[in-house]
């Protein structure tokens, strides 16, 4: 038809709508241009913007979503965003140098005020040091009292000797304590198994691993057996040339490593701790890796249980060779940990070590430790 009456009526779409986004397409294109101004802007740039932006604001409400829902609350505040984003690997990386306002900071509570907040508790779970003399009372009751004193006493040499051992660093039976991991060890949060076995996650340097007074160290590497990480330099310099000449012996007999595999070496006489168990854990992302990973957590604490050893440390396993994320490396860890004592009844060991040293995972097991709690 001629004339104006037989036009039709055109809606006027946005960009946004055209896009099929939410968020402002138009703007974004002013802020580019406002930021940008000496560089040509293509008319994709402002579409392919608006759509990160969205997917990352939906994305991060998502998980604050859950996170409010984890503290029963029912509005999204600044705290459960920061702990969005601090519980995602790749969000965190991200998002390193941004301050979220009013959203407090990470969960970590200082040793010292962690004991005086147990009280009682950790005083039973730590074993108490045996008093070295006490007046005596009497003279009646004098050949009484004279025996006990002989019997502390005892115990007290025994006590002495054990010190003795670890400072002279040999890995005898007798060559670690149950009192701790030792000095430059800080225990973050403990927790005992319905069988009596202790999990307690604790702070340091992996390099100080070579010095954790345990009897069994878990020491994560290739199938070649190297000692090229941080924790087998560690382990290479403090072993010396003896424990180089155990792990060369044992590349010969079980190299190449099976993935999710482990074999044991001795510690030397370097090393406080008797055995170190090399393990082969698998990489993000291969067929059956969680399961794998499960696994090898598994066979650590079996061969620690065949040596009949009652202490193991492990860092964090596959997080930094094996690009596992941390909250599910943890989640696994932690649950081949738990189901390998409840499966094993009559295991020889009584404390399970976790040596951290970055906060991330720090408070990412102390999260997934509170869930076995729970269990």
């Amino acid at each position: 038809m001629s004339g104006r009456g037989g036009k039709k009526k055109m809606t006027k779409l946005s960009r946004s709508s055209r896009a099929g986004v939410i968020f402002p397409v138009g703007r974004m294109l002013r802020y580019l241009k406002k930021g940008t101004h000496k560089y040509r802007i293509g008319m994709g740039a402002p579409v392919y913007m608006a759509a990160v932006i969205e997917y990352l604001t939906a994305e991060i409400l998502e998980l604050a979503g859950n996170a409010a829902r984890d503290n029963k609350k029912g509005r999204v505040t600044p705290r459960h965003i920061l702990l969005a984003v601090a519980n995602d690997e790749e969000l965190n990386q991200l998002l390193r140098g941004v301050t979220i306002a009013s959203g407090g900071v990470l969960p970590r509570i200082h040793p010292e005020l962690l004991t005086k907040k147990r009280g009682a508790k950790g005083k039973i779970e730590a074993p108490l040091p045996s008093p070295i003399k006490k007046p005596k009372p009497s003279a009646s009751p004098k050949k009484t009292v004279v025996k006990k004193a002989a019997g502390r006493k005892g115990k007290r040499g025994k006590q002495v000797d054990k010190d003795k051992q670890l400072d002279g660093g040999k890995g005898g039976p007798e060559g670690t304590s149950d009192d701790g991991p030792g000095e430059g060890f800080t225990i973050l949060s403990t927790k005992n198994l319905f069988l009596g076995q202790k999990l307690a996650l604790t702070q340091s340097d992996v390099a100080n691993m070579a010095d954790i007074a345990v009897e069994a160290i878990v020491h994560p590497t290739s199938a070649d057996i190297d000692l090229k990480d941080e924790l087998g330099s560690a382990l290479e310099k403090a072993g010396g040339k003896e424990f180089v000449d155990l792990v060369k012996d044992l590349r010969k007999s079980s190299c190449p490593l099976e993935v999710a595999g482990a074999v044991a070496s001795s510690g030397g006489t370097g090393l406080v701790a008797k055995l170190v168990i090399h393990c082969h854990a698998p990489s993000w992302g291969t067929d059956r890796c969680e399961e794998q990973l499960e696994r090898v957590v598994r066979a650590c604490l079996g061969l620690a249980d065949q040596h009949k050893l009652k202490s193991v440390a492990f860092p964090a396993l596959a997080t930094s060779r094996n690009v596992f994320p941390k909250q599910t490396a943890a989640q696994l860890i932690l649950k081949a940990v738990s189901s390998y004592f409840v499966a094993t009844t009559t295991s020889s060991l009584k404390s399970v070590y976790f040596v951290l040293s970055d906060s991330e995972s720090i408070g990412v097991y102390v999260q997934e430790l509170a869930k076995v709690e729970n269990n």
